[in-house]
């Protein structure tokens, strides 16, 4: 009955919302949206302007899955808040609530202003009901960037169904830390990977009519000792390099509104509460225009935490000051009112971040469309989602080893088979789902028995837990082994369900390792079965590389299966049994013990040992006494079910220009007995450099299917401005000299290399082999052209180009809508007419320029 209450409302609300909209003009939606936010923001009282910048939270409002009208009306005033989440309700409650809340925003506040509702979806909506994909660090491994774009465009019809619209996803964090228990929320260590594949998220979102929220941003994936909320340490270079590269590439080529800010510090200052990061950096050098929002409890820790503000009142201005723009989990915020009266605080500061949340919304179409009337045919857990969150599981399992290719395996020559392990009969599904119950998903043990079926014995036994030293389960291990033609060992971790259940977790967030050996008695387990002579297929069902050189040395065949979503057991029995091929490759390097860390595969080419002498105990060296620097398995690693070999590497010439692309083409051919899929990977190096630049860098990949027998040309492509290095201002210049292309499998197996020059380099001695692009991409001045048109593409003429910084009127567009302008590389220009409205674009070293102008003052 409550479904068609709901549905009448709509109806209702289609029929007055067109004759409401027309009475106030921030309604009109002919209006430009900076027309509007100026409408609505100069009606607005300060009061309701915080509560822009807050957060109604679901224990403010809810009791259990019940909303408390009351309470709403108690904790609003009567005033429409910022934002409004419900991560412990189910998904059906979701949809009911959400509406009836955005109902009261709407028609029970003096501005009506709607509410964004807010929800989790790192691998799928965090409410019960949700399709469950795999998760964050399974994606990357499937090197498939139409994965990630399918994925957040089909999470987008939970989220609809749900009556969301703003998403805390995806997580672009390049981490370096394994014993970091938020490394499963990552694609990978690689920055280019991670800034590639969240590209191709927040587009899924976007275009599917949700808000995604870049996080975490600031320097985060590499907390000290892997402690999470620890600060990160590391120079400018790293950071804008490394850490910040991903967030930089997304914001630049998507048209994303939301940012997520960190708990941890960098450079002793708490990235909550950085004017360098908030401001300078995410701002004025890239050009962002939307909000800023707090992890949960952020801006009370600079209180709590950092100890760099004495009250709640200081970390309000500590964190609006520096450019966080929402609050979110704590009360701070509430303090600005009292500060301003006081003349203690500038109220145009609260107006500048209204101002970004307000623009957010009127971009999303929240005032046209509050109740979600376009996507009310959305449904949670179509099967079109269930086959998405398999298709995806299949791409991502990595095969680490298989020696003598027992895998797959043939049914048509086992009688039985031995399935063991605490990962065994029990979903993993990551942290941020909603679930960890069996009923949710498929386990591996059921995936197995539903893939043999009748034909082979299938026996079972736990072994051992994940977080107990308790050996007395393993003897039933041994003994079903013994039994059996061949045992499945399913080890790894577990996570916690957001908001539900957090026990007996050993991954995810605030569960964090000092130890990357295997937990519990699971190395016990391994050796046990392995010691009955029977072959073993290690399958680490996990959100993080573990240490397990051993493994590695004594067993045939070893898989890992990062969370793989609801259809995991499916798709590693489907693998196991040859019905797909792995194709998988690593995101993260495998260390040899935690005393390896770190082992990411872009390290710098003194920080792997400089006497090449590594020991053991049986001959002692250095670079270590006992043990080889190099990491277990590297980055790009992976093996498939079939073998391919790679020639005639060529580029599209051998000297190229600062802007220029290097186009480069490999044949890659199937020579196996299977169909397969294979990964191709480009990487740089910078054979001399004026600063050191790590031993290669992916540049490019491509994930191809190839047929048995068959051969494909493949293409890659990399921008030689790519290329640029970074000074000790954070200045960009890309430097003439040679680079080697390099093309193989992984990281650590580069097949075909070739050389190449770019401008002309004289060697001089240090620096002076810096052509003068170093200028161009310095602070200086550059040569920049193009086209202005309006949004029917015609060209307008008499446009004038202004530089922000000195108000200079620097030429006007002739009349075929054209201009060419010398400006800074780092500039603002500012294209201006009357009767159209005025378009900033910081200028971040382009050459060329082109403008598209609306209508209105």
């Amino acid at each position: 009955m409550k479904k068609n209450v709901i549905c009448v409302s709509l109806i209702c609300v289609l029929t007055v919302l067109p004759i409401f909209a027309q009475n106030e003009p921030y309604r009109n939606s002919m209006l430009s949206i900076e027309d509007r936010v100026d409408d609505l923001l100069q009606r607005m009282t300060l009061s309701e302007k915080i509560a822009q910048i807050r957060h109604l939270h679901s224990w403010n409002i809810f009791n259990g899955q019940k909303l408390d009208m009351q309470k709403l009306e108690s904790f609003s005033r009567g005033m429409a808040w910022g934002f409004v989440e419900g991560f412990p309700l189910t998904g059906e409650n979701c949809t009911e609530n959400m509406f009836l809340i955005q109902k009261y925003m709407v028609e029970n506040t003096r501005l009506g202003i709607p509410i964004f509702t807010v929800a989790e979806s790192l691998h799928g909506a965090v409410h019960e009901g949700s399709t469950i994909y795999p998760q964050n660090i399974a994606l990357g491994s499937t090197f498939n960037l139409d994965l990630a774009y399918r994925k957040a465009a089909m999470i987008a019809q939970d989220l609809h169904a749900q009556g969301m619209y703003q998403v805390l996803a995806p997580c672009v964090d390049v981490v370096r830390d394994l014993r970091w228990g938020r490394v499963e929320e990552s694609y990978g260590e690689d920055p280019f990977l991670c800034g590639l594949l969240g590209i191709q998220e927040v587009k899924g979102y976007w275009d599917n009519g949700i808000s995604p929220m870049l996080k975490h941003y600031g320097a985060h994936g590499n907390p000290l000792s892997g402690l999470n909320l620890a600060s990160v340490e590391c120079g400018v270079r790293d950071l804008h390099e490394i850490y910040l590269k991903p967030f930089e590439m997304i914001i630049k080529n998507t048209q994303l509104l939301a940012v997520m800010s960190t708990y941890n510090s960098w450079n002793r200052v708490p990235n909550s509460a950085s004017n360098y990061l908030l401001t300078e950096t995410l701002r004025n050098q890239w050009g962002f225009k939307g909000y800023v929002y707090s992890d949960w409890g952020a801006i009370e820790m600079l209180k709590t935490l950092h100890r760099t503000a004495y009250s709640s009142a200081d970390a309000a201005v500590q964190a609006l000051s520096a450019g966080l723009d929402v609050e979110a989990s704590s009360r701070c915020y509430p303090e600005l009112e009292s500060l301003v009266k006081g003349g203690k605080f500038d109220e145009k500061i609260i107006d500048t971040s209204v101002r970004r949340v307000l623009y957010a919304k009127f971009k999303m179409g929240l005032f046209e469309d509050p109740y979600g009337i376009r996507y009310r045919h959305s449904k949670m857990h179509s099967e079109e989602s269930i086959k998405l969150s398999k298709e995806i599981a299949d791409e991502s399992v990595v095969l680490l080893k298989n020696e003598d290719n027992l895998l797959p395996l043939d049914v048509r020559r086992l009688k039985s088979i031995a399935v063991i392990g605490p990962n065994a009969d029990q979903v993993q599904f990551g942290d941020y789902t909603w679930s960890r119950d069996n009923k949710d998903g498929v386990t591996p043990l059921e995936g197995i028995k539903r893939a043999v079926g009748d034909e082979v014995f299938v026996r079972y036994a736990k072994g051992c837990s994940l977080t107990s030293l308790d050996t007395s389960g393993i003897e039933e291990a041994v003994s079903i082994t013994r039994l059996s033609d061949v045992a499945l060992v399913f080890c790894g971790s577990a996570s916690a369900a957001l908001a539900r259940d957090y026990k007996s977790s050993t991954s995810g967030e605030g569960f964090d390792l000092n130890d990357l050996n295997l937990t519990g008695a699971q190395t016990q387990l391994i050796k046990a079965v392995y010691e009955t002579g029977k072959p073993v297929v290690l399958i680490l069902v996990t959100g993080k590389p573990f240490a397990i050189p051993w493994e590695k040395e004594h067993l045939p065949v070893i898989l890992v299966q990062w969370y793989a979503g609801e259809q995991a057991g499916n798709s590693i029995a489907d693998i196991l049994f040859g019905k797909v091929s792995p194709s998988g490759r690593l995101t993260f390097s495998f260390p040899r013990s935690t005393g390896h860390l770190p082992v990411y595969y872009n390290y710098l080419p003194s920080d792997k040992g400089f006497y090449k002498n590594p020991g053991n105990y049986e001959s002692p060296g250095r670079d270590y006494v006992f043990s080889n620097p190099s990491s277990l398995w590297a980055f790009g690693h992976g093996l498939t079910y079939t073998s391919f070999r790679y020639k005639n590497l060529r580029t599209n010439k051998n000297e190229y220009s600062f802007s220029d692309t290097i186009i480069v083409k490999v044949d890659v051919e199937n020579i196996g007995l299977r169909d397969g899929k294979e990964v191709v990977q480009l990487y740089v190096r910078d054979k001399v450099s004026t600063y050191v630049t790590p031993i290669r860098q992916l540049r490019d990949f491509k994930k191809v299917d190839i047929r048995r027998g068959d051969v494909k040309t493949i293409q890659l492509k990399v921008l030689v401005e790519d290329l640029y290095l970074v000074d000790d201002l954070n200045q960009r210049f890309i430097e003439a000299g040679d680079f080697e292309i390099q093309v193989g499998t992984a990281s650590d197996n580069i097949l075909l290399t070739q050389d190449i020059t770019v401008g002309k380099p004289v060697y001089l001695g240090k620096g002076n082999n810096v052509s003068c692009i170093k200028q161009k991409m310095s602070s200086c001045q550059i040569d920049i052209s193009g086209e202005i048109r309006d949004v029917q593409a015609t060209l307008i003429q008499n446009i004038q180009i202004v530089e922000k910084s000195s108000g200079k009127v620097l030429s006007v567009t002739d009349e075929n809508g054209r201009f060419h302008v010398k400006t800074g590389n780092h500039e603002i220009l500012i294209f201006t007419k009357e009767g159209y409205q005025p378009v900033e674009i910081p200028v971040n070293n382009q050459n060329i320029i082109n403008v598209r102008v609306n209508y209105g003052d």
